[in-house]
Formats: C-alpha cells, structure tokens, sequence
C-alpha cells in the first residue's frame, strides 16, 4: 500500500527548492514554499514604508525564489498559471501549517547543522506519520536525522531531484536503515507516476550514485588533460557525443552547473568518503582553486572554463588557457577518430571507434573511460544493489546515452578486461566471476527480455517488468512485429490493440510511414480493437520528409507532390474517422507533419514535456496535411454553434499561431493554445505513455464510440476576414517585421482559413478546405525563396530567417 499525496511542503526556496514546488505544482499539487525571514529591509522596501513585520518582507526570500522559478528559461513551470498552486512564506510565521502536508521536502544549504537544526523546528509541528526527505545531494541521511523521534525517523528518506527538477529525469531515492518499507515505496510511486521522474533506489553513502560516479569521472577527466597537456576545447570536443554524453561535453557543462557547486560536491566526497580508493582523485587541482578564488563560476558568473567576448562580428566564445589563467578565442579541434565517429549513427560503434584510435583523442577517451567503468564496478554492492541502479542513474541524471555497465557491454566485455589487465589494472572480482562463468555481457536477452547480472545470484536475472509500462523495443525483441518497413513498423501490444512506431531518421514522416498508418487501420478495422500511433526516439516526429519534397520540387514533379498532399491527407482524415478507435502517443518535438498527425487521433495521450505546433511556415509552406483544416476547426468549434458569435477573434489566433510557427513548451501549453483537447491525455512519465494510450484504445472500444462523419458545417468568413489579415500582412511588411516571402506565404495561409475569396460567410465541408490546403501547398513549391528555406533547414535544422 502506498500513501495518498496531495499537499506537499519545501522548506528552501534557492534554486533547487522552488523548482523542486515549481514541478510539484506542474503535477497538480499544492505546495507549500517557506524560507528564512530576512534579516534587514531592502531599499525599495523602506522607500515603500514597510517593516518587518509586514508580510511581503517576511516572505521575500520565498517571493523571491517563486519569482526567479516563473523567469527561468526554460521555463520551471508548465505554465506561468501553475505557480499558483504554489503559497509562499517563512520559516517563523508558517512552519506550523506543515502539519497540513502530506509530504515535506527539506531544500536548504548543503550544510549539516543548517539542516539538523530546521528538522528540530520542524518536529515541533509535523504531523505523525507524513513523510519527510531531504534533497541533499549527498550528505549522510542518518546523520542529518540525528536527535528526531522514532516516528520521524520511520518516515525519512533521501530524496535528491537533478537539476532543472522539470527536466531531469532522475530522482535517487535514499532510505536509511530506520525508513519503513512503505515510506519508500509511496515516494517511488509518486515520483514516478505523478512526477514522471525516473526513480533509483540508493543506499546511504556520500553523493549517492550519480554524483559520485560522475563526480569520479569528471574528476579523472581534468586530471588527464593536466598531465597530458590537452586544452579545455580539446577535452570538450571529446568527452561529447563522440562518448554518448551531452554536446555541452564536460566544461560546457561545468558551466551551466557551477564550479561553485560542483566543487562543493568532490569536497563533500573527499571529507565523507575517506576509506574511497581513489579519494586522492576528488582533490580540486591548483587552477579550479584559482577559478573559485576569482568567482569564475560559469554561466551564473558571465565567465568560467568559458566566457564571451564582444567583438563587431557579434559575441564570440574564447576558453580558458588553465596554464595561463587566461583566455583566449576558442583553438579548432581536429582528429582523425572525431571525424570518422561523426557519420555513425550507433552509439557502441561511435565509442568503439574512438577508444580503439592511436590519435590523441583515442587515448584520452580510453585512458579517462576506462578509469570511469572501474571505478563503478569497484562501488557496488557499496553505493547500489545492481549495475541497472548505476546505468540509469548515469543516463538519467547526467544525460549519458549509455551507463557504464551498458557501455562496457557496447566495447565488449571480455576484450576491454584483456586491454585493462595488459595495461595492469586491477579488475574487481565479481567481473572475474562473470567471465569465469562464461558470461561475456553485462546484460542479456531471455526470451525477449532484457536481463541483467545479479552479482548476488552470479547469474542472469530478469528485469522487473513495470505494470502500465509498455515497452516497444521489448515487443520488438518477443517477435511482435506484425510487419516493417524502412519508416514504421506495426507492433501487436496484445490485448487486441497494435501500434504503428515511426522509426526514420528523426522520425520524418514519408510515403513508409503513412503507408503503415493506413495498413494499420486496415487490419484494425477486420482484426483489432484499435490502434496506438507512438515510438521510442528522441522525438514523436520532427515533421514531412523534406528531403524528398526538395527532390521532386527541383525537378517540378508537380503530380508526384500532389499525390504526396492527397496521400497525407487522405491517412489523416481515415485516422479520424476510422470505425475503430485511433490514439496518438506523442511527446519532445511533434512539428509539422507530427503536429497534423497529433490533431487528428480520436484521442491523443500526450507526454506532459510535449512541444508541438505547425512549424510549416518556417520553411515557406502552409501545414497541408489536413493540419490548417484542423487547428481551424477546433478553434471554430470552441466558439460554439451560435451563429451570433463572432468568429473572427478565433480565425484571427489560428492565423497567429501557425503563422508564426509557436510551438507549445509543454502539453498544458498545447491544450491553451488548441493543439490539444480538454479531453486529452498528459502523461507525466513518458515510460508510461504508451500504455496509457493502449488504455486509452481500450476504453474507447468497450464505450463502442462512433467517430461520426466527415463534416460539411465548417462557416468561414470569405473575403471580409481575408481582406483584414492580409492589411495586417502589409502593416508588419511596411514595419520591416517581415519578408515579402513572408507576405507571399500569410497570405496563402488567411486564404485557406478564411475559406479562399469567398464574397460571403459560407459553411464548407473539410474536404473543400483539404483542396485549399493543397492548392496553396503546392504553389508555394514552385516559388524559389521556399526551396531556399526546405534547403537552410536540411542544412542547418533551423529556419532562414529572410
């Protein structure tokens, strides 16, 4: 049995502390966000005639940290709306109403009296049996409890959230000794299903799992670039996704977190971990000392390992010489072994590649990986029970593409030890053991599930399947593929539902991928109860093939963009009003073909961190595949079926939005600006997304919903309403906020949602808005300007802006 959360208090309103609100507050919950009384007025405060007494004084540091969370970019709060599910106040007038919470988070400086001390005050107003964490991000647990009663210490846990909370996945759950077995359990319940986090369960050791293996790693990565001689930019240009990590490497990265922070976290190590092997490695060198000294903390500081310079062209990067203490514009990096990783795809090859290389960026990848893979296996069972802990606090909590154990898999066990051992390094037992045993593999497919070794067992052990997740590339490997392509695959998920999963290149959507779509609804319709549109990759869908659309374009194959056009929205339009129920799973980036996708699902269960919109303008088109048609009806259709309403306000924000391509930062977002329904779905944890959308399918068959027919009662506004967007087409151009391209394709949009040059209001059908969309579609294709913008785009993944 798990605990009902509903009210949640943070004691700290820094940084962390009021994202740490700010999410909980995405989630639906009130929170309550309590910091320190200030301990003198500040200036503006005294021009105002207050005291301290007054309550916007005594609740300014929490004001303050609310304030800086609804600033913050990107953005903490889903939307600006949901900071108020989040009351501020202090630690002296409103830590009594903690006894109302169900949840108390304690958020204050990393420091053990200041956090020993706030508990004492706490105890005093808690309510028996409400559970109480710290976001320590590596203290010991047990000792900051020290002195609190048994039912305190019962329900006391280690509950450390990465950095920003909105977006990093990982939360590392840490009971003591003394926690009760539920206590545990109702946190990683909710972390998971209602915060949409990752959970790994840590024991109580300094910087618990992923501080302390990266940490390690970071650590060992500056002490090789100083004894070997390579630059900032050099180690940077490696340690990125040439190794599977993050483009911001590891200064880069330094900078966004803080030197100040991340300093405090290798000290935190060197003083709690004294019997650690390797605690030499956490002593910070002579230049990061400097650094600290000096106040060059990164980003937060306008200088660190990095800092921009000003200069006519505009601001450029320079980076830290760490010999001279000086900087310098940034050196151009260049190695063999980074060259050739570019045009792999494959993470494990990609790393293979590198490590293997006799260049400079060879050794310094397997001198500082290799170090990084032994030190994780030498702490366990130490810091975590199993490797499967290590890997996903790894990638979850520094962005890792692989954890260690994964990427040991990904080099090969056996010859990496052979390397290791030539090299005589010590190798830690249990590895032995595996490869005693015959294993040569961290992990292992058994009847299509992924298994890992136990170290206990020294065996194969199942990976504990997780009720309400669905897992494609688990289907995949138990031979549930219904049929492929190079595009998408069908994928039975049992219980009568399939799912069609895109699997291109960035998830583009090409004649593959529509053909699986209208294959799926074909066997829907004679075998199954409905049909899951969803996938596993970085993103739903990015958009059209535009590569394939540049092509024929080039070649003016009108007849083949048409039928293009026609196939899109024929596969959109079948997916509304398909006899059996079709749900859309999306999530990260769903632009363009994604987006029109998305709208036409009978249901879509979206993931919560979901950024749509119609981009199409961007790269000089109008969204053709039945999405102008759509977004146009869902706005018209919020205005109700009064023919006294006037219309023009929603044609006007259909216009505005997918004129200037907005894309929603996140389904609550989506649904303000129509992309999503009411009735749809947000799902916190995308784990849990295609499952949720399976359930959703099911539900929809047992209620034998009926998806209607095509509709013909669509009013549009005809030449009155075109008349006026195009005036405000000519006042942007006039101000010089537009381009005349820019003109050319507005006014292709006004004249598909005003229903084209109509004399009067009209009703049309949705077919009759479908020829406008492809009649403005493909003029549009013949005009140069647009082929220049398809061709920017593919280039650069971005917009030209002209």
């Amino acid at each position: 049995m798990t605990r009902s959360i509903s009210k949640v208090a943070v004691l700290g309103a820094g940084t962390m502390g009021a994202q740490i609100a700010a999410h909980f507050a995405n989630a639906g919950i009130s929170c309550l966000l309590l910091d320190m009384v200030p301990q003198e007025l500040s200036p503006e405060e005294r021009q105002r005639g207050l005291s301290r007494e007054s309550a916007p004084v005594r609740n300014r540091l929490a004001g303050n940290g609310l304030d800086q969370a609804l600033k913050m970019k990107p953005a903490a709060f889903f939307v600006p709306e949901a900071a108020a599910r989040v009351r501020v106040g202090n630690f002296e007038d409103d830590l009594k109403d903690c006894a109302d919470c169900d949840w108390i988070i304690e958020a204050v400086a990393e420091n053990l009296e200041i956090k020993q001390h706030l508990l004492e005050r706490l105890e005093t107003f808690r309510q028996p049996g409400s559970l109480v964490s710290s976001n320590t991000s590596g203290l010991p647990l047990a000792k900051i409890a020290v002195g609190r009663s048994d039912d305190f210490r019962r329900h006391w846990i280690g509950t450390h959230f990465f950095n920003p909370p909105r977006y990093m996945k990982l939360v590392e759950i840490i009971p003591t000794p003394e926690s009760l077995p539920e206590v545990t359990r109702t946190a990683i319940d909710f972390c998971d299903r209602v915060l949409g986090k990752g959970v790994v369960l840590c024991h109580d050791t300094p910087n618990f799992i992923a501080n302390r293996i990266g940490t390690y790693g970071m650590m060992r990565t500056i002490q090789v670039m100083c004894e070997d001689g390579y630059s900032i930019e050099e180690v940077d240009a490696i340690t990125g996704p040439a190794m599977g990590r993050p483009r911001t490497a590891s200064f880069r990265t330094l900078d966004l977190v803080g030197l100040d922070v991340f300093a405090h976290v290798a000290q935190n190590m060197y003083i709690h971990a004294a019997d650690d092997e390797a605690r030499g490695a956490f002593v910070l060198p002579d230049f990061l000392q400097k650094m600290l000294t000096n106040r060059w903390y990164g980003n937060k500081s306008k200088q660190g390992f990095y800092k921009k310079v000003k200069s006519e062209g505009g601001d450029t990067r320079w980076a830290l010489d760490y010999k001279t203490m000086e900087y310098r514009p940034k050196g151009k990096v260049q190695f063999a072994s980074l060259e050739a990783g570019k045009n792999i795809d494959e993470v494990g090859e990609r790393l293979r590649t590198l490590v293997n290389a006799k260049d400079r960026a060879g050794v310094f990848a397997w001198k500082t990986l290799s170090d990084a893979l032994l030190y994780a296996a030498r702490h366990i069972p130490e810091i975590a029970d199993d490797i499967v802990s290590i890997d996903n606090a790894l990638r979850w909590g520094f962005n890792w593409e692989l954890g260690p154990f994964e990427t040991w898999d990904a080099l090969g066990v056996k010859p990496t030890i052979e390397r290791m051992q030539s090299e005589g390094k010590s190798i830690p037992a249990w590895i032995q053991d595996l490869l005693t045993s015959g294993k040569e593999s961290f992990y292992s497919l058994r009847e299509g599930r992924r298994s890992y070794f136990d170290l206990l067992s020294k065996d194969y052990k199942a990976l504990p399947q997780r009720e309400g997740v669905v897992a494609l590339r688990s289907l995949r490997h138990q031979s549930r593929v219904l049929k492929s392509n190079p595009g998408a695959s069908l994928i039975d998920l049992g219980d009568g539902v399939i799912a069609v999963e895109f699997h291109s290149k960035m998830n583009a959507l090409g004649s593959d991928a529509l053909q699986m779509i209208q294959t799926a609804l074909k066997e829907a319709e004679k075998n199954f109860a409905g049909v899951v549109i969803a996938n596993e990759g970085e993103n739903f869908s990015v958009g059209a093939n535009l590569m394939m659309l540049i092509i024929a374009a080039q070649e003016q194959e009108w007849d083949d963009i048409d039928l293009m056009v026609r196939t899109f929205q024929g596969v959109t339009m079948a997916m509304k009003y398909s006899p059996k129920p079709v749900v859309v799973a999306p999530f990260g980036m769903t632009l363009g073909g994604g987006c029109e996708v998305t709208l036409h699902g009978q249901q879509v269960c979206a993931a919560a961190e979901t950024y749509i919109g119609l981009v199409e303008l961007g790269v000089g088109l109008v969204p053709a595949g039945g999405g102008s048609k759509e977004f146009l009806l869902r706005h018209l259709d919020r205005a109700g079926r009064n023919d006294e309403v006037d219309l023009f306000p929603f044609v006007k924000q259909v216009f505005e939005t997918v004129g200037m391509a907005r894309v929603a930062t996140s389904a609550q977002e989506a649904q303000q600006l129509g992309f999503l329904r009411s009735s749809d779905v947000t799902v916190m944890n995308r784990d849990r997304l295609i499952g949720r959308a399976k359930q959703a399918v099911l539900e929809l068959a047992r209620r034998e919903h009926s998806p209607g027919q095509p509709r013909t009662d669509i009013p549009v506004l005809g030449n009155s309403a075109l008349a006026t967007l195009k005036l405000g087409l000519y006042l942007m151009r006039e101000a010089g906020y537009i381009s005349d391209h820019d003109v050319t394709v507005g006014t292709k949009l006004a004249w598909i949602l005003c229903g084209g040059e109509l004399s009067s209001k009209q009703k049309v059908s949705e077919q009759y808005l479908l020829d406008l969309e492809r009649e403005a579609f493909l003029s549009l294709c013949g005009e140069r300007k647009t082929l220049e913008r398809i061709q920017y785009t593919l280039k650069t993944g971005k917009p030209l802006r002209n």
